[in-house]
């Protein structure tokens, strides 16, 4: 794997954590958060189900899916904004040289 200095690491980090703790914000809120207001949210139906029976049955584990997708999709491009390009690294454990 590619070195970097300690500063830029640590910003790396400090840049995927920030994104790690939204994206528990936003599975907590979806799936206890419902439950907390379950008799102010029984007034809206999806295909016929309560909104809080919808969102503990179903809609709390599409949300945590699209959340592994966003998840996904941020952090490579939050690697290829630290140089950490995983099909790099890739080429370098095969014993491929890489031209800069």
């Amino acid at each position: 794997m590619k070195k970097i200095d300690r500063a830029k690491a640590d910003q790396y980090f400090k840049e995927k954590n920030r994104y790690m703790a939204l994206y528990l914000v936003i599975w907590l809120l979806s799936s206890f958060g419902v439950v907390l207001f379950a008799e102010s949210f029984s007034t809206f139906t999806i295909n016929g189900f309560p909104f809080h029976y919808f969102m503990g049955a179903q809609g709390s584990i599409i949300i945590f899916i699209v959340l592994l997708y966003v998840n996904a999709r941020v952090s490579d491009g939050i690697d290829k904004k630290y140089g950490l390009d995983e099909s790099r690294n890739e080429q370098i454990s095969y014993g491929k040289t890489l031209d800069h």
